[in-house]
């Protein structure tokens, strides 16, 4: 990014590419599964969805699936509610915290060194942000603070990285794109890996074939299932649009710069494990 950046909405999503790796490296950690299998969570996803679901309380499987978006319902019922009827929120939470903290220190030993000159920001960002319309962002903003300086670290980024991703899917449901259609989409354009998404968002060779019918009707993709002309202009609007709502929080800060500095070696350092591969399901690229 760089301290000579201009500060247009771009810059939202040079911060998102350092924000993403800090956030999602407890997707992929074998802290976070020995953590949710010793809380009592069965099997991955359902670990999946009640760590990242659990800010928003013990929920039925509806709120989950209208707030993750990419996701069959069938793989989020296989998950939700049993979840909590194995593990309290309480225990989840404060389980998913503690794994992330972890994996951070094992990426980056000198991590706490790190977060006087980032945790200040983070929180300035994440109190200018506007939660209308953002369950995941507002839920996660409302936590107790961690008393350990990693985790409260990682508990700011992710709230800010849970404001991005509402946003996105707003303006993916505004568009007219269901789960299936905005991830086969994302493939086509992002070269993201499409058999690991439909595999791991749960839907059948049938329901993607549908969804990329749909696409190819719209004139966003070719028969042969690549992205046209129209179909890659129209997810650059989309990531556009995105940068523009996500860039609101960083408004508030003095120099959004800085916050970058602050937090690239550690996104660098959770890169270099080699846990996160690339591409992947969101989009996220190693920063620059």
């Amino acid at each position: 990014m760089g301290h000579n950046a201009r500060m247009d909405d771009s810059y939202a999503r040079e911060l998102w590419h350092v924000i993403e790796p800090i956030h999602i490296q407890s997707y992929f950690t074998p802290e976070t599964v020995a953590a949710a299998k010793e809380v009592g969570l069965r099997g991955y996803w359902m670990g999946y969805f009640a760590m990242r679901g659990g800010p928003l309380g013990e929920v039925g499987p509806g709120v989950v699936e209208a707030v993750f978006h990419g996701f069959h319902p069938r793989r989020v019922r296989r998950a939700i509610p049993d979840a909590w009827t194995f593990a309290s929120r309480a225990d989840i939470l404060a389980a998913r915290s503690a794994a992330a903290a972890a994996a951070l220190r094992r990426a980056m030993p000198e991590v706490d060194a790190l977060v006087p000159s980032a945790i200040d920001p983070l929180l300035r960002a994440v109190e200018a942000a506007d939660g209308t319309g953002r369950a995941l962002f507002a839920a996660n903003r409302d936590l107790p603070r961690p008393q350990d300086p990693v985790e409260d670290l990682w508990q700011a980024v992710t709230a800010l990285r849970e404001h991005r991703g509402d946003g996105h899917v707003a303006i993916l449901t505004a568009e007219g794109l269901d789960g299936a259609q905005s991830n086969i989409l994302a493939a086509a354009v992002k070269g993201s890996p499409e058999q690991w998404l439909k595999d791991s968002r749960g839907y059948t060779d049938e329901e993607w074939e549908t969804a990329r019918a749909a696409l190819v009707d719209r004139g966003l993709l070719a028969a042969d299932g690549t992205a046209t002309a129209e179909g890659r202009a129209f997810r650059d609007a989309i990531e556009a649009r995105t940068d523009a709502r996500a860039a609101g929080p960083y408004r508030a800060l003095p120099d959004p710069t800085a916050l970058y500095d602050a937090l690239l070696p550690l996104a660098q350092a959770v890169i270099a494990t080699g846990e996160i591969p690339f591409p992947n399901p969101v989009g996220a690229r190693p920063p620059r």
